[in-house]
């Protein structure tokens, strides 16, 4: 079975694999004898009403989790209240199991175990069971915001589509979307004359990266990895600290950078270079590396060479850019391949990228956005920017855990979606990712894993094998920065 799989390794891209198999499969559709499953994750502020289970009138409630036929929540919760409060947990039973154990019921026919959790009016609490609430032992009205991060499963695979969405009293939960539209300011740039449209997600400068993104209105990552970076692997750009007022990072006129994507040297990484024109020089717009460069050596501007490092891939040069989708409708269902950029607005300066759903390494929902890649193959499929020194950046990566059987769901290869083991305000976050095989060796006892200890804990049971996902030798390396983490 391992060499089969090794085999397509060797004779598939990964992105036509991600094609064949999303085609077919409906999301988190599961193994015959697992239960559905599907993630939840939500921030909500509530107001108790009187509790609806007998013999409760005189407490108050809010139902977070509401009993669904057949399904089992677990996940984490946290909570601060306006007042001391209680987290019930409920275990649905058979009413011949009810004696001798505290019981809540709405209608003496469904009857549910309780446990009860003493936190106070705060606290944080890891739950099992088939309905979740927070109730006070007394008549007064309570106000509690609330966070849970989780999972509902349904053992009826048809029972899982009746939780999209949950909606119970006076607000609905939300379910994250697999895929969602990205929208990311676009920056306009110059390469020997011609303009240019590029993002910035990323700096190694925590200065730089909230200048920037206080500038765009857009949130850019700290990723102090990119300082780390060899010299080879990223380009310059040239931002200007004064002269003519303009568009660029520093409101001065438009930013030079090195390459477009059509050039064999380009990088999406870029160190920055600060002009400065000199005291008591007229300052004119240079639109090119090389205008910069004789304007350097005639003493008119001066040249700064920063140890900042961007990240800032170009979606538009010239004539070319990435690939936009010809299907803009996203879903469950929608695949890596057939391009990354939804819509190019130069009106608005604003770009649409496809996100896709994944967890970081403590399990919590974020989005990335994938832009470049080697090798040249999955790049084509994508319809994204092949860059061969990505593989170069290897060994400085962040892994991103994909899955090649187990729980069939929308991550690239049709089965759950993956794990990265580093995420914004991690140390060792960066926006460049290797992607890794999991493979459970027995998929009938598989099981979704949702962060990296689970993966760790699964391989050192020998439950997974973890393999470098590759084709011909050639690793998979991707420019992929998380973009929002809700």
């Amino acid at each position: 079975m391992q060499s089969d799989l090794m085999n397509r390794f060797l004779l598939l891209t990964i992105i036509l694999i991600v094609g064949s198999l999303l085609a077919s499969i409906p999301l988190f559709s599961q193994l015959a004898n697992a239960g559905s499953a599907k993630k939840i994750q939500f921030t909500q502020t509530l107001t108790s009403t009187q509790d609806p289970g007998q013999g409760h009138s005189n407490e108050q409630m809010v139902v977070l989790l509401p009993p669904n036929s057949g399904s089992i929540y677990h996940g984490s919760l946290t909570y601060s209240s306006s007042q001391p409060i209680q987290v019930v947990i409920l275990h649905q039973i058979d009413k011949s199991e009810s004696k001798g154990q505290s019981t809540w019921t709405v209608d003496g026919n469904t009857i549910y175990a309780q446990t009860v959790i003493d936190l106070g009016s705060g606290g944080s609490v890891d739950f099992t069971g088939s309905a979740l609430g927070l109730r006070s032992t007394n008549s007064s009205q309570f106000t509690v915001t609330v966070s849970i991060d989780g999972w509902v499963r349904a053992m009826n695979p048809q029972a899982i589509q009746k939780i999209n969405p949950i909606i119970t009293g006076n607000y609905t939960l939300k379910l994250p979307n697999t895929t969602i539209p990205i929208k990311i300011p676009l920056h306009e740039g110059l390469v020997n004359g011609k303009t240019v449209y590029y993002i910035i997600t990323d700096s190694s400068n925590i200065l730089v990266a909230n200048q920037i993104s206080d500038k765009q209105n857009w949130h850019v990552n700290l990723s102090p990895q990119l300082a780390r970076v060899p010299s080879t692997s990223y380009n310059n750009i040239y931002i200007f600290s004064n002269g003519i007022e303009g568009n660029g990072t520093r409101g001065f006129q438009d930013d030079v950078l090195s390459f477009t994507p059509s050039d064999k040297q380009s990088s999406p990484l870029s160190r920055v270079v600060q002009a400065t024109w000199n005291i008591g020089r007229n300052a004119i717009f240079l639109n090119s590396t090389q205008a910069i460069l004789d304007a350097n050596m005639t003493g008119k501007i001066k040249l700064t060479i920063t140890d900042t490092i961007i990240n800032n891939p170009q979606v538009a040069w010239g004539n070319d850019g990435l690939g936009v989708r010809d299907n803009r409708v996203l879903s469950d269902q929608t695949s890596y391949v057939g391009g990354q950029v939804l819509d190019v607005n130069t009106s608005n300066m604003t770009v649409t990228l496809v996100g896709h759903r994944g967890w970081g390494p403590d399990g919590k929902t974020m989005y990335y956005v994938v832009l470049a890649a080697t090798p040249e193959g999955p790049s084509q499929s994508m319809k994204i920017q092949y860059v061969s020194i990505l593989s170069s950046l290897e060994p400085l990566a962040r892994d991103l855990y994909q899955f090649g059987n187990g729980f069939k769901g929308a991550g690239p290869f049709g089965y759950q979606e993956g794990i990265t083991d580093a995420q914004p305000g991690d140390p060792t976050y960066i926006p460049i990712c290797k992607v890794s095989m999991v493979t459970w060796k027995d998929p009938q006892n598989a099981k979704i894993l949702e962060n990296i200890n689970d993966v760790n804990s699964e391989t050192s049971s020998g439950t997974i094998t973890v393999q470098t996902a590759s084709v011909f030798n050639q690793d998979y390396v991707l420019d992929c920065p998380i973009v929002t983490n809700p």
